[in-house]
Parts: C-alpha cells; sequence; structure tokens
C-alpha cells in the first residue's frame, strides 16, 4: 500500500492534434469528484456544441479504482480507452481528459482515430503540470486540558497537519498526516491517554 500518487496541478493542460482536417482539442483537468467530472463534460458539452463528438476519460482516488472512458458515439474503444490509455501510462489519477474533435470530413478509421485521441491526449498532459502528492489520513483525538503539552510536542515532533482544534476543559484536534505515518501517531496519542 503506497500513500504516494501522482496527479496534475489546477492549472489546465491543453493539448491539440489535427489529422485529415480533423481537429482534437484536448483538456486535462485536476478532479477529485464525480461532480466536478459532470460539471466539466456539461461546460465542455455547451462550449463546444457544435463539434462532433466530446469525449473523456477520468480517474479519481489514490487506489486509481474509480475510472470511466466515454466514446460519445464515436466506434467503441477509439476515443475514451486511448486517453484513458494516456492517464494509465503517466499513473495519473484525479484527472479528467477531455478531447473535443471537429470532423474535418475525411473518416479517419478506428487506428486513425485512436491515434488522435491518443496524441491529443498526451499533449494535454505534456502541458499539465504532474505533482506528486501523499495520500493522507485524518484523525481527531480529544483530550483533557491538562494534557495539552504532551499532545503538541507529538505534534510538533511528527508533524502531522492540524485539520482543526478546539481548546477548552476538553480539548479535540484534529489531524491530517501521511497513511504509512497514521499507526505511529495513533499510537503515540493513545498512550498519552494512559500516563
Amino acid at each position: 500500500m503506497t500513500d504516494e500518487y501522482k496527479t496534475i496541478t489546477t492549472t489546465i493542460g491543453e493539448g491539440f492534434y489535427s489529422e485529415k482536417r480533423s481537429k482534437f482539442l484536448a483538456f486535462a483537468h485536476h478532479v477529485e469528484t464525480i461532480d466536478e467530472v459532470k460539471d466539466l463534460i456539461a461546460q465542455y458539452r455547451k462550449k463546444y456544441y457544435d463539434a462532433r463528438h466530446v469525449c473523456y476519460a477520468y480517474m479519481l482516488g489514490a487506489e486509481r479504482d474509480d475510472f470511466r472512458a466515454n466514446d460519445d458515439g464515436e466506434p467503441s474503444s477509439t476515443a475514451g480507452k486511448p486517453i484513458l490509455g494516456q492517464i494509465n501510462s503517466n499513473e495519473l489519477t484525479d484527472v479528467l481528459i477531455v478531447v473535443v474533435r471537429y470532423y474535418g470530413g475525411v473518416n479517419l478509421g478506428t487506428s486513425g482515430l485512436i491515434v488522435a485521441y491518443r496524441e491529443a491526449a498526451a499533449d494535454a498532459i505534456a502541458h499539465a503540470t504532474i505533482e506528486t502528492r501523499q495520500v493522507e489520513e485524518t484523525m481527531t483525538y480529544d483530550f483533557p486540558y491538562v494534557m495539552m503539552n504532551d499532545v503538541m510536542r507529538i505534534v510538533k515532533e511528527m508533524q502531522p497537519r492540524i485539520v482543526g482544534q478546539t481548546f477548552d476543559n476538553t480539548c479535540q484536534i484534529r489531524l491530517s498526516i501521511r497513511r504509512s505515518e497514521a499507526p505511529q501517531l495513533r499510537e503515540r496519542l493513545n498512550k498519552l491517554s494512559f500516563e
């Protein structure tokens, strides 16, 4: 189980490919939810209402197990699959690639379409910034105020991200840390409760 994954930054990567007067405009977006994916696809369909096809593929989650490819009327597996193939070959996740096709009047054939969609998607990825992110786990820890110094010492040593905190008679802190370090943090905090 790895606690890192590759995605792209929020800057949109734009790509372009043309073959026999057909134009393929590609856009790579950082997305984290199905709703974001649906909204973006709807926006592209509206913006490029005069295009013949708006094909796409997406991959979500650090485990890379939530994905979909859509051919939008192109012959089966000639558009969405090659786009998804580019996402896979770059080992990306939390990404949506949309390829808008303007038909040029000449049929490209299935192999021509596969190449066109693959190249357009690859160009969009090439114009995006790829970054490595950590898979984090968030935990909540409740403790009496007298334990504040001990808790904050562990926070200082392990350097989790403080997501939220409430300090009162009973305190609560929400911490986010790399998945691989979460058991150690949980164990150290739990030990405090029994000292």
